[in-house]
């Protein structure tokens, strides 16, 4: 339910569609542009060309146009002049570079794959949320139960201790620890009620059912079960952390990206030599239709020239080389700092995982022995031997240890799903498909 209606979701969705869009932009460089020009003059001359033209990204720019003048005066008679003419401009330095000229492109395409890592870590967070705010609202209802029972066994209790008062078996002043203790019980379930109803809104927020409103009730199916599946060595956890976690494969993006700054911004440090070779035919009529005719006649024209620009000193090219080769370093150091993290963030959980694994066991121990602590109890308070104190003191106890075990149990749950979102592999165990499942790599 909070993969399909989760709000901050569905608007996380658009990003990699919205990202996209530069992809589209860098790409219409290259696209072919159709253009027309029209005009008309008062000294009798009118003109009309058209044509298409294009980049390509060997530094190539290709313009075939076709062009067709009107002229007349008082000396001449009307005469057209039509022309076919094809210009090529080809850097020779700057510019010349394929993967200078691509370098925008491609970083348009890594920052569209980085959005979908961002993504991905966006989903685990929230499927990781969705399973704490689940367990959060068992245990609570949990709690709540157990809050109930013993808010029952503690009224029991104090009826019986009420009736041996009347017979004279108790002295009066039992009484008071017992009401105490019912009351105690109390104020606990005042307590457990409230925090359920907080983890209940939690996780409605969360998955965001359709036609659901906050008073809504959740049912939860599961209930929390001593037995756990054995930890995998953190070893291992680290090793699919490394290959796998969003983050990470994002800081590699970024190091590409930077690698492709500093393709791009290298090709300043180069003068500018651009070299233009133009070749026309051109035909000459006193009608518009026969000009185009005498096209193929002898009418030919062609220029080559060559072109020479580069700033002294260069200052602007020489600082953005020196900055891109300044953030690819950054990247890197960003990269290599996270890796650390993340190897700490993946040991950090397993040891907490493998820390509530053990106190089950060990709460569930307590809770045993606290049981047997009770029925001795209550058989001392049943023969007269013991108190209405002790035997307030054996249930609360008790109930400490079941409320421990319960919140063990669930607390190794949510810390198995930490662990697997600190590795990257919370969506892949969860058999959730989305976008950035593929490690990045590096290329040095």
């Amino acid at each position: 339910m909070a993969l399909q209606n989760n709000r901050s979701l569905t608007m996380e969705q658009l990003q990699p569609l919205i990202t996209g869009t530069f992809e589209a932009v860098e790409r219409a460089v290259f696209d072919p542009v159709l253009f027309g020009e029209a005009s008309l003059s008062e000294d009798e001359r009118d003109r009309i060309e058209a044509g298409v033209r294009q980049s390509l990204p060997t530094g190539t720019d290709i313009e075939l146009s076709l062009r067709s003048v009107r002229s007349e005066s008082t000396r001449t008679d009307e005469q057209f002049t039509s022309r076919a003419g094809l210009t090529l401009t080809q850097a020779l330095l700057r510019g010349a570079r394929i993967d200078s000229n691509l370098a925008s492109l491609r970083q348009a395409r890594v920052d569209t794959r980085s959005s979908l890592y961002e993504f991905r870590g966006f989903t685990e967070s929230l499927v990781a949320d969705v399973e704490k705010a689940y367990w959060d609202y068992v245990l609570a209802s949990r709690q709540t139960q157990i809050f109930e029972e013993s808010l029952a066994v503690a009224r029991q209790q104090l009826e019986e201790t009420r009736q041996r008062i009347r017979v004279g078996d108790r002295p009066e002043s039992e009484e008071i620890s017992a009401r105490a203790e019912e009351a105690l019980r109390r104020q606990g379930l005042i307590d457990a009620r409230s925090q359920r109803a907080q983890a209940r809104i939690q996780l409605l927020q969360l998955i965001n059912p359709p036609a659901a409103h906050w008073g809504t009730q959740v049912t939860p199916l599961d209930k929390p079960d001593p037995q756990v599946p054995t930890l995998e060595p953190v070893s291992a956890h680290m090793e699919l952390a490394r290959e796998l976690r969003p983050a990470l494969n994002e800081a590699r993006l970024r190091v590409q990206r930077g690698e492709l700054e500093v393709i791009r911004t290298r090709q300043g440090l180069l003068p500018r030599l651009d070299l233009f070779v133009t070749l026309g035919q051109s035909g000459y009529a006193s009608a518009f239709g026969d000009a185009w005719r005498e096209v193929d006649g002898p009418g030919y024209d062609y220029s080559v020239d060559l072109q020479l620009e580069y700033p002294i000193g260069n200052r602007a090219a020489r600082a953005d080389v020196q900055r891109a080769g300044l953030s690819r370093q950054q990247a890197l150091e960003a990269l290599g700092n996270l890796q650390q993290l993340t190897a700490l963030d993946v040991q950090n959980a397993w040891f907490d995982a493998n820390r509530t694994r053990e106190q089950i066991q060990a709460t569930q121990l307590t809770r045993e022995l606290q049981e047997e602590v009770l029925r001795g109890e209550q058989a001392r308070f049943r023969v007269g031997t013991g108190t209405a104190l002790a035997l307030s003191q054996a249930q609360r106890d008790l109930l400490e240890s079941q409320l421990e075990e319960a919140e063990a149990i669930i607390r190794h749950r949510q810390a198995l799903t930490e662990l697997y979102r600190q590795s990257g592999t919370l969506l892949l165990r969860r058999g959730i498909e989305a976008p950035g499942d593929e490690a990045v790599e590096l290329s040095f």
